[in-house]
């Protein structure tokens, strides 16, 4: 994997919830970055969204993020803020950066105070492997209850050089964005101007990290933020550049997404809802989001159901304007509804095969307007409700 220019990274155990885990993490730029963030519709924002929602507001350059797992430092109040502020004072100083350059953000358990005792303690080791660790310690700190680190990388050419590009994220459960959603975070070393940047990363996050459920709950602490150092020495300067770059930056995000999805809680299925002939793309994306969010639904896929009725009955309380006599349903590219009838044919002969692979392609089509949404859902497992009753234990 090649790594974009001029960034370096860094990883270390504090042991803010378990010994013997990395759970502390940072990412420093070698020069100062041009920012970008897409953060958390939640009325109850973390102190760490809140204080980069502060930071990125007067569109100042910055130099880093510094993440960590294990607290949330989410419905803390006022000294929860001054703990945020006080672990960048922390983390600036052992990395050699300014405080007000350095971007927080935190995952965990909700209405915990940060221990500070350990984030001061961390901080000789988390200087110490600043530069000595490679991108995947760093991926490695800020997982929660994944099973697995997520990453993502593109590189393309320009005439002026090679643009790099390397995202990371955590995130399994807790999630259904109305945003974006999880913690991810995005380096490149092209030259970008801070608006351009921060336009590219909100319509990327809109086509693809903010198009997936697991669970139907929008966190406290969602955020995506990017990082464009032009180390590289690549500008982006032409309308050329500018679309290339946006491809390769959702490509990044789009298979952060799927991972995300992949490695939902107790998940063993992807489902792709497709959503077409809408009267608007709102539409669409109720009808998308209400599959998707569906017990029923979300059941029947664990457990390779083809129980198609859920999937309609999910669509008509959607509250989407259609007619239910243009609906058309597919599954796996099998015909299953229309007319509002289902087609005949042993159906559960026909959609076995589809419903035992991990990703099912479930289409709606509901008339012929212009409007159209996807969404990636996973399936609701025992091993969720196991997961989730024992969090905090």
């Amino acid at each position: 994997m090649n790594i974009p220019n001029g960034f370096r990274f860094a990883a270390t155990q504090a042991a803010f919830k378990y010994e013997g885990k990395l759970d502390l993490g940072a990412i420093v730029s070698d020069n100062p970055a041009v920012a970008a963030g897409v953060f958390t519709t939640n009325k109850f924002k973390a102190a760490p969204v809140l204080q980069c929602q502060e930071m990125l507001a007067d569109g100042r350059k910055m130099s880093g993020f510094l993440v960590n797992s294990g607290q949330a430092n989410a419905c803390t109040g006022d000294e929860g803020r001054a703990n945020c502020r006080e672990t960048l004072n922390l983390a600036a100083k052992a990395l050699g950066v300014p405080a007000d350059e350095l971007l927080p953000a935190s995952t965990g358990v909700i209405g915990a105070q940060l221990k500070m005792d350990k984030w001061e303690a961390a901080m000789p080791s988390l200087a110490e492997s600043l530069g000595n660790v490679d991108p995947v310690e760093t991926a490695k700190a800020i997982m929660t209850t994944d099973t697995v680190h997520k990453m993502a990388a593109a590189e393309f050419a320009l005439k002026g050089g090679t643009v790099r590009l390397l995202g990371m994220c955590k995130g399994a459960g807790m999630i259904s964005p109305n945003m974006a959603t999880m913690l991810s975070f995005i380096c490149c070393d092209a030259d970008i101007s801070t608006e351009a940047w921060q336009t590219m990363l909100s319509d990327c996050v809109n086509l693809s990290i903010n198009r997936v459920t697991v669970d139907g709950d929008t966190s406290t602490n969602d955020c995506v933020m990017a990082l464009a150092n032009g180390a590289g020495g690549v500008a982006i300067e032409t309308e050329e550049d500018y679309i290339l770059l946006r491809k390769h930056l959702l490509s990044v995000l789009e298979e952060l997404a799927y991972k995300i999805v992949m490695d939902a809680e107790g998940g063993t299925k992807v489902a792709f809802i497709q959503v077409s002939g809408a009267k608007t793309d709102a539409d669409a994306e109720l009808v998308a989001r209400a599959v998707g969010n569906s017990p029923l639904v979300k059941t029947a896929l664990f457990g390779s159901d083809p129980n198609w009725g859920r999937i309609i009955c999910a669509a008509g309380y959607s509250g989407a304007d259609f007619n239910p006599e243009e609906l058309v349903l597919k599954i796996g590219g099998i015909l299953v509804f229309r007319n509002g009838t289902p087609e005949p044919g042993d159906m559960d002969d026909l959609l076995n095969p589809i419903m035992q692979k991990r990703d099912i392609v479930i289409h709606l089509d509901v008339g012929e307007g212009p409007g159209s949404s996807m969404l990636l859902a996973s399936d609701l497992t025992k091993e969720y409700v196991s997961i989730n009753a024992d969090y905090r234990s």
